[in-house]
């Protein structure tokens, strides 16, 4: 058994995930997790290089140093809770915090420098997961799937595990153990901007403001005919798609109660991914994670559209929901020390299994 920890910071901006994990051959056991909210202002600096902007080669330098600093700190405040050493832990699994991500150029881009982080810490560092996939022809991304296939298949149930982050994403586990993963659309990233806008609030708490709305059947339409939804695996997004302007030019329609829209955002969110669902095949069991778990309204929503197939959480796998990708950057950072592949080809489209990352040691 080897102690490894995952640092995961994604594109809902809300803070840093780490977790303490126990690895094995063929499981994992959570040991202690921690988690370290992004100031304001932090946040707001890390908006402004999802767009093009002056001096934004140098501010993305320095806002990498601010990230590996406040993933340190992270670091630092798990092992206290855990009364661990650094040198205990074989390795740190950095995900970084993703600026721009456009495989269709050739390219994705994590910034939070893995070479201080491993020298504030003391810990070898491994980062830089997606460049490796993305140069061998795949979207890279989502890569959490070969995790998931690891730790959460069964020989049993046709399974689909959909992390509700910024943007969600789908995981298909056939009990025959064909995997099928990518990008549904947006998650909570559209929620939370308008609940920001709206009310101030960094998102709507369990939907309670929009539970008080009604779904705008002609607005859900036109943002459903995004092109993006049609396309066929592999694919993958994110705030280089489905942003502040994507939103805007869909409420062009007069006297629209902001409530009706956040219900509406809502149920894109859960349409998006039932349609997402309906095209991997025959599903028994549907496991959801990630910051969207905890909307009660987006979970009812999702359930009614299933129907009979049951919406559950992924602490009934083991894995708390707020802790899964943290845990999946931990096992993938084992996964390139082990010289293991960390990819799924039919996932990403790339040509190949690959093994991923960059090594920082300690």
């Amino acid at each position: 058994m080897q102690l490894f920890i995952g640092i995961m910071s994604g594109t809902s901006l809300d803070g840093v995930d780490v977790a303490l994990c126990a690895l094995e051959p063929i499981g994992c056991q959570v040991i202690a997790k921690h988690f370290i909210p992004y100031p304001e202002a932090l946040k707001l600096e890390l908006l402004t290089l999802h767009k093009p902007s002056n001096n934004e080669l140098e501010t993305a330098i320095v806002m990498g140093n601010k990230l590996a600093e406040m993933y340190a700190k992270a670091v630092n405040a798990l092992l206290a809770t855990a009364d661990k050493d650094a040198h205990e832990i074989t390795a740190i699994g950095c995900h970084g915090q993703t600026i721009r991500h456009r495989p269709e150029l050739g390219f994705t881009l994590q910034i939070g420098n893995a070479a201080l982080l491993a020298e504030l810490t003391n810990i070898t560092v491994i980062s830089d997961f997606r460049s490796r996939d993305i140069a061998a022809g795949g979207q890279g991304a989502p890569l959490v799937p070969a995790f998931h296939k690891a730790i959460f298949g069964s020989n049993q149930m046709n399974r689909a595990l959909i992390n509700i982050g910024g943007i969600a994403n789908i995981t298909y586990l056939a009990k025959n153990g064909d995997v099928l993963g990518f990008d549904s659309g947006p998650g909570n990233m559209l929620l939370d901007a308008w609940a920001k806008l709206r009310l101030g609030k960094a998102y709507d708490e369990n939907g309670a403001w929009a539970s008080t709305g009604v779904v705008l059947d002609s607005l859900l339409f036109n943002m459903l005919a995004e092109p993006y939804f049609a396309l066929p695996p592999p694919k993958s997004t994110g705030r280089d798609l489905f942003n502040d302007d994507w939103l805007k030019q869909h409420l062009l329609y007069p006297h629209l109660r902001p409530q009706d829209v956040a219900r509406t955002l809502v149920e894109l969110t859960a349409r998006s991914i039932h349609d997402a669902i309906k095209k991997c095949g025959d599903v028994d069991e549907v496991y959801l994670c990630g910051g969207g778990a905890h909307n009660a309204l987006l979970k009812n929503s999702l359930q009614t559209l299933l129907g009979e197939t049951k919406v559950l959480l992924t602490d009934d796998l083991g894995v708390g929901v707020d802790w899964v990708e943290a845990v999946a950057f931990a096992w993938l950072a084992k996964q390139t020390l082990e010289n293991k592949p960390g990819n799924l080809p039919e996932v990403t489209g790339a040509k190949g299994s690959r093994v991923l990352g960059a090594i920082y040691p300690a």
